[in-house]
């Protein structure tokens, strides 16, 4: 922060910014929790009496609860733990309760992220044939967003006395989720032009200034890997091709640390890693209510509080557990 051309980039200076107060924050709770428990301990040491003892039993749950939050802020320190995040929610198979199902997903981790303090920026929206979401692209922007939302990989699965059926019948549905950190775009990765095909097609969905009247929104598949990346939120069609190489980019460097780190598993004879296809979790509507992750065994019975947003305890757990 003290060279001269901090300022010339205004994006990394305020990055740096950024990591700088998150680094201090983190310091100033250590040096706090440090300071209550050695005031309490010498409380007890010297005095001992009845009243002090009461009043240190009554702090204790409070410190534990945020030691615990601390040594979570101290577990994110992977690679990319403190990058933004590219987070991508797909319908399974089951047409309008699929698509209404990752609406509802869409719609929770936009409330988690509220909670946060997080921004969201919405890069790609496929809108389902009658309601919901067929699928849903969006980079969420904030200190630890890929750190966090790291553990939300994998399928997800409702079951609930559907709204759209007549019988009240109940039903099953399955939505995947995607998250991939947000790597610079600076990085150099090599692209072969003949390794991608590049589509462009008419914007769908809710848009600004001539978004659903050109052709602007960009469709780039890598087909070694078949990774598919759209954006149709950018103003022109330059625009999109360029988040959509900056995404894809992204999405070639996880890759290849994904790969290194199956390797060392297999070496190692490590348990093999949760990958698409796998349930991670369950939201049951009917006949009871309870939200069970099936990786940690972490569960809550709330699960309109859960769908509001209140999924740490998932996060939380996975991330010590891992």
């Amino acid at each position: 922060m003290e060279e001269d051309n901090f300022w010339s980039d205004k994006r990394k200076s305020e990055e740096v910014i950024n990591e700088y107060n998150s680094i201090k924050k983190t310091l100033e709770i250590a040096k706090n929790l440090k300071e209550e428990i050695e005031f309490h301990l010498e409380n007890l040491n010297t005095k001992g009496e009845e009243d002090v003892i009461s009043f240190a039993s009554e702090e204790n749950e409070n410190i534990k609860n945020r030691l615990s939050q601390l040594e979570l802020q101290v577990l994110l320190n992977k690679k990319y733990d403190k990058n933004d995040a590219i987070l991508e929610i797909h319908s399974g198979a089951g047409g309008t309760e699929a698509c209404d199902w990752a609406n509802m997903l869409y719609r929770m981790y936009s409330r988690w992220c509220e909670k946060k303090g997080y921004k969201i920026e919405i890069i790609s929206e496929l809108p389902g044939t009658e309601v919901g979401l067929k699928s849903i692209s969006l980079i969420v922007k904030g200190i630890n967003a890929y750190g966090y939302l790291k553990s939300e990989k994998g399928i997800h699965r409702l079951v609930r006395i559907s709204p759209f059926d007549s019988n009240s019948r109940r039903h099953t549905s399955f939505a995947s989720v995607e998250v991939t950190p947000v790597i610079d775009s600076k990085l150099e990765v090599e692209i072969d032009d003949k390794d991608i095909r590049i589509d462009v097609y008419r914007s769908t969905g809710a848009g600004g200034q001539g978004v659903n009247t050109t052709d602007s929104a960009v469709r780039i598949t890598h087909l070694p890997t078949n990774i598919v990346v759209t954006c149709q939120n950018e103003r022109s069609q330059l625009q999109n091709k360029e988040k959509c190489m900056q995404i894809l980019k992204s999405k070639l460097l996880k890759l290849e640390e994904e790969k290194k780190e199956a390797e060392m598993k297999a070496l190692k004879g490590g348990q093999k890693e949760i990958n698409f296809g796998s349930q991670i979790r369950s939201y049951i509507m009917c006949p009871y209510t309870l939200v069970k992750d099936h990786r940690t065994l972490t569960e809550n019975v709330n699960v309109n509080d859960v769908l509001d947003g209140d999924i740490d305890v998932f996060i939380e757990d996975y991330l010590k557990g891992k």
